[in-house]
């Protein structure tokens, strides 16, 4: 009588060990494949973009109109490791950290 249960699970099981055939790599190929998505549609060019911006910062020189993250306008009269001093009316200085800085001003472009 015993033998007709062990008959019944080998039969729920699915017929033993070599039914489960299918694993390693080929379950993880669905998930490294989105993150190889990702990596080249968001990781890369947000990396690209940091270091642009961080180029852009270390080139920063007296004379150079910028803009803030906070958006005032003004001309760099003053340059030291961290803080730039900006001008941005007639007599009226701004001390700004360099990593608030957004952005040069472009000669061309008119201003918003």
């Amino acid at each position: 009588m015993l033998s007709i249960f062990v008959d019944n699970a080998y039969a729920m099981a699915g017929g033993g060990a070599g039914a489960e055939g299918g694993g390693g790599i080929a379950a993880f190929m669905p998930l490294i494949l989105m993150f190889v998505i990702f990596y080249f549609l968001l990781i890369r060019p947000q990396q690209k973009r940091a270091k642009e911006h961080q180029a852009m910062l270390a080139a920063i020189d007296r004379g150079d109109e910028v803009v803030t993250s906070g958006g005032i306008i003004g001309r760099v009269t003053g340059v030291t490791d961290d803080v730039l001093t900006i001008e941005i009316a007639k007599d009226v200085r701004v001390r700004v950290q360099r990593s608030g800085i957004a952005g040069k001003v472009v000669a061309g472009e008119p201003k918003k």
